[in-house]
């Protein structure tokens, strides 16, 4: 019975692997094979392209995907987001501590002590309502947070932190 148990949970976690995680035994990362829409640079643990670490949609999705409904204040009623959390996508880069600077596409910055993230809060989502999120519409990745769950996700320091046509985040000591 128990060889039945550990071969179960062998299948399971074999199954599972490419499923939950973009980084190789290694501690290097699958190379992107579509379009990068994501780059992370500095202290990081697991690169894939030089002394970064890249990620296409095919990567991120990849990842523990966490979804939530919620209304902004630059988008009108309620709509649902999917991505990974944030605290899960530096975990598997081996990031622990430090701090993220988050970017945009028009070089607008928000900065995140790594230590004070939630592990669900805020996500990188690449998906709203289920479709992906083109560029005019905040896309292709937002940082969002749950703002109707929680009056403290809904404060200037949140809101500022809330960074739309993220396109990369840079690790600091």
């Amino acid at each position: 019975m128990r060889k039945l148990r550990w071969a179960i949970s062998a299948l399971i976690v074999g199954l599972m692997l490419p499923l939950t995680t973009a980084v190789l035994a290694e501690g290097a990362l699958v190379e992107p094979t579509g379009r990068v829409v994501l780059t992370v640079s500095g202290k990081i643990g697991a690169t894939n392209s030089g002394d970064t670490a890249q990620f296409d949609m095919e990567m991120l999705r990849a990842l523990p995907a966490q979804s939530f409904s919620t209304s902004t204040l630059w988008t009108e009623g309620v709509h649902e987001f999917t991505g990974v959390p944030l605290a899960v996508l530096l975990e598997e880069l081996g990031i622990s501590g430090g701090t993220v600077d988050a970017w945009a596409i028009n070089d607008y910055l928000a900065e995140f002590d790594v230590a004070r993230l939630e592990p669900d809060v805020p996500i990188i989502a690449y998906a709203m309502n289920g479709k992906p999120m083109p560029r005019r519409d905040k896309g292709p990745l937002w940082l969002v947070y749950p703002y109707d769950s929680s009056d403290r996700y809904r404060t200037e320091l949140v809101y500022s932190r809330s960074v739309w046509q993220l396109d990369r985040l840079e690790i600091l000591e």
